[in-house]
């Protein structure tokens, strides 16, 4: 196993993202590509790691990035007023992540018609955006993603299966809104999941979540079940 990274600029407009690919060289062909979205701190080694791992998983990652390239490493307070300003303009989120799906697709490592998305948080809205879309890719996972609809794909249907992983006591995403999801997507004609893990708070999937606040909460039993509960989705989505 030779896994490899690679920087890659793409347009939105006059905006310049940049997303990383992450590959196994040794292995032949192309293969399935998996964009990975980011929380609201951007893109980071926390989204490249995933990237790597589903390249260790014999996909190609792409960690992308939905704030523009003069954004990466930015405060916390300059992302918020980025995703706020997304989270109010869905269209345009919409169209941004269309674009890094399809720079994804364009990579010679990656097989552009076998394509899925995964996010974390804020991510975890992105790639339900994706789906609600209908984009016809193969699936979306959305790790304690946000549910808000996003007010402009009433009738739409989706093509994308998807599979939700959500900690029942994220004050962030909360129960009804969970229901409300569900509503949501039957009536769009979605394939869909929702995994909800008890006593289990938001951001459980990243080790450096600030507990202090109650709100952000890191938990490895939800972190290891809903990779394996990923792993699996994405091997039923590609008969890997």
């Amino acid at each position: 196993m030779s896994i490899k990274t690679r920087l890659i600029d793409y347009r939105d407009g006059e905006l310049v993202c940049e997303g990383m690919l992450a590959w196994d060289d040794e292995v032949a062909g192309t293969r399935p590509g998996v964009l990975v979205a980011h929380t609201i701190r951007g893109r980071s080694p926390f989204e490249e790691s995933k990237a790597m791992a589903l390249a260790e998983r014999g996909y190609a990652g792409f960690a992308i990035d939905v704030y523009g390239k003069d954004a990466i490493g930015a405060d916390i307070e300059a992302c918020r007023e980025r995703m706020e300003t997304l989270r109010s303009e869905r269209e345009v989120l919409q169209q941004r992540l269309l674009l890094a799906l399809q720079a994804m697709r364009d990579q010679p490592e990656v097989d552009a018609s076998r394509a899925a998305a995964i996010g974390y948080c804020f991510g975890g809205l992105c790639v339900l955006d994706i789906a609600r879309t209908g984009e016809p890719l193969a699936g979306v996972v959305s790790f304690h993603g946000l549910f808000d609809p996003p007010g402009n794909t009433e009738g739409n249907r989706i093509e994308a299966r998807i599979l939700a992983l959500h900690g029942w006591d994220d004050p962030l995403a909360t129960p009804d809104e969970a229901v409300a999801l569900g509503q949501e997507l039957s009536g769009m004609g979605a394939d869909w999941q929702l995994h909800s893990y008890g006593n289990v708070r938001h951001a459980f999937t990243n080790p450096a979540a600030d507990a202090s606040t109650g709100v952000t909460v890191y938990n490895e039993s939800a972190d290891r079940r809903s990779w394996a509960a990923a792993q699996y989705f994405l091997s039923e989505l590609f008969d890997t």
